[in-house]
């Protein structure tokens, strides 16, 4: 996030796109009701379903699966014919603003409304509303990035939150909810297969100088590692040969579980770390337990960017270990020894070679976290970003093209499908479908769709129904919702059983390659009898 969670209440406009807030992220979109409820905010919820926050907001914009390029080029084309943007911003903080002018210029109310299915007027007093405010804060999370145009995505929402003068504001900016409680920490320190802690990237010379120098070693390479879905594919080719994975659940989490199933077959080693027995862990070859977040010290970094402190509450049972201590161990026996004490020790490396840390050490986290980038042991921490200028000097504009998903609907799969979360379970239920009573209120997968499609089909309410894409086929519960509109379905992710990933795509961002999971083609065969 641009801006802290705190800067919410104090947006005069809010506009919230991918995220069903008050399910994924319920703490959070608190914040987003005080700041209407109580503080006066004007909220925009741009989503193809009737999401629980449409219920707070003043313009809700229902855009077709796949289609936020468009109906974002549609609001900056109507900011910039009216003339309401911040043109003393944008001459002084950006560059590239006649590419994106020169782009949008065809995206009219009109043309946008073919595309989106939203109606022309909406998005007119959208875009308005937007402009108009002193403060707007954008909120985004997966429903923006698990698309083949995800970067585009973010993107365009940066554009428009630059047109306006949004970014370096408090109340403003350009917000991604994380969907883990340390991703963005994870991110941080290099948990990507292109850059080093604090995103010093592999391709710099003097980078790796310095980090082989922190390290003890005389090079590292200079090429990137694989992301997620290149790793699947090479395992499947028979050119990754072993696999160690650490907290992660990709047979139920990743898309085209049978293509996920055969490339984990193909490997000839894997190792699984978690703190429960997964899915995925069954098929180890060996697992390692970890202790979790109440049994050992260390920090988390939250969708905030604040650095904050864990502390061990309990001994971890049985055999489990910090994640740490496991993989310094592990490292020792393969001939690099890290001979660290403690999680302390840690964290003073991760100060020593990472800027955006430098100035961050557990004594200043005793009482309170701290926002990176803290670029010195006297530094306050940044909770806004871009308050006086962008990290490059001038914000750059982008001129973005709408590109339809990778799968659209026919005769053989005329619906859309789009997944997510539900309030009650988490991620892919390692934790939370260990308990009874969240089993109750979330038991079992479910297609949701609309009265109109349910009519359609034949389909009563909790009805076994077969769903079939090019991938593969579940069974899943039918629940007809007013949530959903007419040709698309929504499957949660989180059940092994009735899988809404042996159905998705795994058609990925060309720059991000992070898997289109919120669009693909399925029809909806009725069945009866159970799962």
């Amino acid at each position: 996030m641009t801006n802290p969670i705190g800067d919410i209440e104090k947006a005069e406009v809010i506009l919230v796109t991918g995220s069903n807030t008050t399910e994924n992220h319920p703490v959070l979109s608190s914040y987003v009701k005080r700041a209407v409820t109580q503080k006066g905010a004007k909220l925009i919820v741009a989503d193809p379903r009737r999401i629980p926050l449409v219920d707070f907001a003043h313009i809700w914009l229902r855009q077709n699966l796949g289609t936020d390029v468009a109906w974002i080029n549609g609001m900056m084309h109507i900011i910039i014919k009216e003339g309401l943007y911040d043109e003393a911003y944008v001459d002084s903080r950006t560059v590239g603003l006649d590419d994106v002018k020169k782009v949008v210029e065809k995206y009219t109310p009109d043309y946008v409304e073919r595309i989106t299915g939203i109606p022309a007027q909406d998005l007119a007093a959208a875009a308005r509303m937007y402009a108009k405010a002193g403060a707007g804060s954008l909120l985004y999370c997966m429903g923006i990035t698990q698309h083949i145009c995800g970067t585009d995505n973010v993107k365009s929402l940066a554009n428009l939150a630059m047109l306006c003068g949004n970014v370096g504001i408090e109340g403003g900016g350009v917000n991604p909810l994380r969907g883990q409680n340390n991703v963005q920490g994870a991110c941080d320190m290099g948990g990507l297969p292109n850059v080093y802690t604090g995103y010093q990237k592999t391709s710099d010379s003097a980078v790796r100088k310095r980090m082989a120098e922190a390290w003890g070693v005389s090079s590292l390479p200079d090429s990137n590692g694989l992301t997620v879905m290149e790793m699947m594919d090479a395992a499947h080719a028979g050119k990754l040969k072993g696999l160690y994975i650490i907290g992660e659940n990709p047979l139920i989490s990743d898309p085209d579980l049978k293509h996920v199933r055969s490339s984990i077959q193909h490997l000839d080693f894997l190792v699984v770390q978690d703190i429960f027995l997964t899915e995925t862990a069954e098929m180890a070859h060996v697992v390692l337990p970890s202790a979790s977040f109440a049994e050992k010290d260390g920090t988390f970094t939250n969708t905030e960017r604040k650095v904050q402190r864990v502390r061990k509450a309990l001994e971890p049972p049985g055999q489990a270990r910090d994640d740490w201590k496991i993989i310094a161990d592990l490292s020792g026996r393969l001939g690099y020894q890290m001979k660290y004490q403690n999680a302390q020790e840690i964290m003073n490396e991760i100060a020593r070679v990472t800027p955006s840390y430098c100035g961050i050490n557990y004594k200043r986290l005793e009482h309170e976290g701290i926002f990176w980038p803290c670029t010195g042991t006297d530094h306050p921490g940044t909770p806004c970003l871009h308050m006086d200028k962008f990290t490059c000097g001038l914000g750059v504009f982008h001129g973005i093209e709408w590109v339809p998903p990778a799968e659209l609907p026919d005769e053989n799969f005329p619906l859309y499908m789009t997944t997510g979360r539900v309030l009650y379970q988490y991620h892919t239920g390692t934790m939370t479908m260990k308990s009874e009573g969240l089993n109750r209120m979330a038991p079992e997968s479910f297609v949701e769709l609309s009265p109109g499609d349910a009519g359609k089909y034949g389909l009563s309410d909790g009805e076994i129904v077969k769903v079939t894409s090019r991938r593969g086929t579940i069974r899943a519960r039918a629940k007809i919702s007013r949530k959903a509109s007419d040709g698309t379905v929504f499957i949660p992710f989180h059940y092994a059983e009735g899988a809404a990933n042996e159905l998705t795509n795994t058609a990925v961002d060309p720059v991000s390659k992070i898997p289109e999971y919120k669009v693909c083609a399925v029809r909806l065969e009725k069945l009866q009898g159970g799962i």
